[in-house]
C-alpha cells in the first residue's frame, strides 16, 4: 500500500485501519475504560499472537497517520 500524502488518503487509510482495528476489539472483547489500558487489556485477552501484533501495528499507525494529517491541516495555507 502506498503511503498517504494529502488529508483525503489518510482519512480513507485512517477508515481502513478503523474497521480491521473494530474487528480485533469485537472478537477479542477488548474493553479497556482508559486509553492507558488499551495495550495491558490487549496483552491479557487476545490469545493469538499475530493477532495482538496486528492490534499494535493497527493502533501505532493510526497514531502516526493522526499526527501527519494534524501536521498537513497545520501547514497548509487557510
Amino acid at each position: 500500500m502506498t503511503k498517504p500524502t494529502n488529508i483525503p488518503e489518510i482519512q480513507n487509510r485512517l477508515e481502513i485501519l478503523s474497521q480491521e482495528l473494530m474487528a480485533l476489539i469485537q472478537e477479542y472483547q477488548l474493553d479497556a475504560q482508559d486509553p492507558l489500558d488499551v495495550i495491558p487489556v490487549a496483552r491479557q485477552k487476545v490469545s493469538n499472537k499475530d493477532d495482538y501484533i496486528r492490534f499494535l501495528e493497527l493502533s501505532l499507525e493510526g497514531r502516526l497517520l493522526g499526527e501527519a494529517a494534524q501536521h498537513l491541516e497545520a501547514s497548509s495555507p487557510e
